[in-house]
């Protein structure tokens, strides 16, 4: 939460601040009436409005987070940020290649990790596996263009092929 209670020569009262693509949302809330402070249910109220504001502007940061994290999720060279193409070594030393996906994810609100074979689920059915995790976590939904882009970033064989000789 960002509601502060600020208590200076210059202001007394709540400030609501948040962050919101790169702006500064800040609210001020008077604690103080005709040169006196403000007590009992009238600084109540006060305070109930400024956490108010503060989850109006929580919302929208979280909305605006989202978005971004959609708009985002394809870099400049066609890769998808967040998801790896590594080679697991196996507990009998053989080394097998997978996708590797790490994320923040907005349902749990933490980070998530996971990995989907390649050798079991074949090139195009472990990058739509690795997909739709991202997808579901990062609320992309499977009809909309940024879902689109995502399986359209699937790297070639010959991407992969360069990968494996470079390691």
């Amino acid at each position: 939460m960002s509601v502060e209670l600020l208590n200076t020569p210059r202001f007394y009262g709540f400030r609501v601040r948040r962050q919101i693509d790169g702006r500064t949302y800040q609210e001020y809330f008077s604690l103080k009436a005709e040169g006196k402070r403000i007590r009992g249910p009238e600084r109540a109220a006060i305070k109930v409005r400024a956490e108010a504001r503060d989850q109006e502007l929580k919302a929208l940061q979280q909305k605006s987070r989202e978005g971004l994290a959609r708009r985002r999720a394809v870099d400049e060279e066609g890769r998808v940020r967040g998801v790896l193409f590594r080679l697991k070594q196996e507990k009998s030393g053989t080394r097998t290649p997978v996708f590797q996906v790490g994320i923040h994810s907005f349902v749990e609100q933490r980070i998530v990790n996971t990995t989907v074979s390649i050798t079991r689920h074949g090139l195009a059915g472990a990058w739509r596996r690795a997909i739709d995790f991202y997808a579901l976590h990062k609320k992309i939904g499977p009809r909309s263009k940024a879902f689109k882009a995502l399986l359209a970033a699937c790297p070639s064989e010959q991407e992969l092929e360069a990968l494996l000789s470079g390691a």
